[in-house]
């Protein structure tokens, strides 16, 4: 059974207006999130010329995309933590340490991915 309230159209324009909340208070208390937004032109624009296909293109672009999200992900974990309490504990410490583990781990898909079209554009003999 579904939560009462708001159903449809009026519920998707409301989770729309909260997404923009959630994007606003990230552009204004996360600095990392500050700079991934701000990669985020040069990114789509090296993404559009180094993509030889749109597929190459998507996935270059849409993997910058995910790790902006994983990081609204971590935040959104360090900021419940947070709120518990500024004592530390050690599950307040790991939900904060595979928050960022997450982050982490996307860069790394991040860097694979550039470096695998650039290697498959520039370095690949054949």
């Amino acid at each position: 059974m579904g939560k009462p309230g708001n159903k449809g159209i009026k519920r998707i324009i409301n989770a729309c207006g909260y997404s923009v909340q959630g994007i606003r208070a990230a552009w204004r208390e996360e600095e990392a999130f500050r700079q991934e937004t701000m990669m985020l032109v040069p990114v789509v624009i090296g993404g559009l010329w180094l993509g030889e296909t749109v597929v190459q293109q998507v996935l270059l672009i849409g993997s910058w995309i995910m790790m902006m999200t994983v990081e609204l992900l971590n935040s959104a974990i360090e900021a419940v933590v947070d709120r518990i309490g500024p004592e530390h504990h050690p599950l307040a410490g790991r939900a904060k340490d595979m928050g960022s583990a997450a982050v982490l781990l996307t860069s790394l898909v991040v860097l694979m991915l550039w470096g695998a079209v650039v290697y498959d554009r520039f370095l690949a003999t054949g």
